[in-house]
């Protein structure tokens, strides 16, 4: 009788698991709701859904062939909860068969998960744990309103200047106005903090109707009053991103690749921790020669330990 190598054994019990694992996706496959991205609905599927979670897969990839019945299920688990497709959507691209899209979104290893938000690609693909619950938990998170609501104008006293702060004072959350406010805090909570008032408390900031106010970085800073069309959301949009994002941002181990694999060139000032002068020089030459590269080209610093 022939015997097997310790190699063949290991070789054979994972074929086995990724059988077992294609055996539950086709099982699961009935349940959920998984739907499949081309060039011809992308636009529409992800533009309408509020959060979207995009399985990039190839078929040959193992790593992607035992994602599928985790992601399979995890969608099921989610719909429970958010039924509505344009509430949140679990959508996959087969990157073979769609190399367009693969590149499009500079997709260059499977499988990669990415996070959409009314069809705007996210900066940060997910990394966490690939695991039912994981990726339940990380979508019912992404569906926490980022805007925290101000009782008393007083709380604006203790906001933490350390952050950027967007605060918008409406007269009803029921409008237009709050509506793109919302939107677009949704779009950019990794990178600031949104406030907002209604009704009396927001009154005495009401001066002029609804309005958003940016208080930036530092207590002596002062605020910077958003002066176009509320509900227009791409102006409002860009107001905002170009106050939440700044142009020189700080490289550090939690972020490195996922900027490096967008594929944007570098300019990146090295420095000591204390050598405030030579940062304070690298914004300030940043902002006056480079601004208009500001979205083709990053611009960084590394504080040296």
């Amino acid at each position: 009788m022939k015997s097997t190598t310790p190699l063949q054994h290991f070789h054979s019990i994972r074929h086995i698991i990724i059988l077992l694992l294609l055996a539950l996706w086709f099982n699961t496959s009935a349940h959920s709701e998984i739907v499949n991205l081309d060039s011809g609905n992308i636009d529409e599927i992800l533009g309408n859904a509020d959060v979207a979670l995009v399985n990039f897969y190839a078929d040959w990839c193992r790593f992607s062939q035992m994602l599928h019945p985790i992601f399979e299920e995890a969608s099921s688990v989610v719909k429970e909860e958010f039924p509505d497709s344009k509430h949140v959507v679990f959508a996959r691209v087969d990157c073979d068969q769609h190399a367009d899209i693969a590149q499009r979104y500079r997709i260059s290893k499977y499988p990669t998960l990415k996070l959409f938000r009314n069809g705007m690609m996210m900066k940060r693909e997910y990394r966490g744990q690939r695991s039912v619950s994981a990726l339940a938990d990380f979508i019912k998170q992404q569906k926490n309103d980022p805007v925290q609501e101000i009782l008393n104008l007083s709380e604006l006293e203790t906001v933490d200047r350390s952050k950027r702060n967007i605060i918008g004072f409406f007269e009803q959350r029921d409008s237009d106005n709050y509506r793109v406010f919302e939107k677009v805090s949704n779009i950019l909570r990794d990178d600031c903090v949104f406030l907002a008032a209604f009704g009396s408390v927001a009154k005495p900031e009401r001066y002029s109707g609804d309005n958003v106010i940016y208080k930036p970085l530092g207590e002596n800073s002062p605020d910077m009053v958003y002066l176009g069309s509320l509900t227009n959301f791409d102006l409002t949009f860009a107001w905002t991103q170009d106050k939440c994002v700044p142009l020189v941002r700080e490289i550090t181990f939690e972020n490195g690749e996922e900027l490096t694999e967008e594929g944007l060139p570098f300019l990146i000032l090295f420095h000591l921790k204390e050598d405030t002068a030579s940062l304070e020089k690298f914004q300030h030459e940043t902002a006056r020669q480079l601004i208009s590269e500001k979205g083709i080209c990053f611009f960084f610093n590394q504080l040296s330990v």
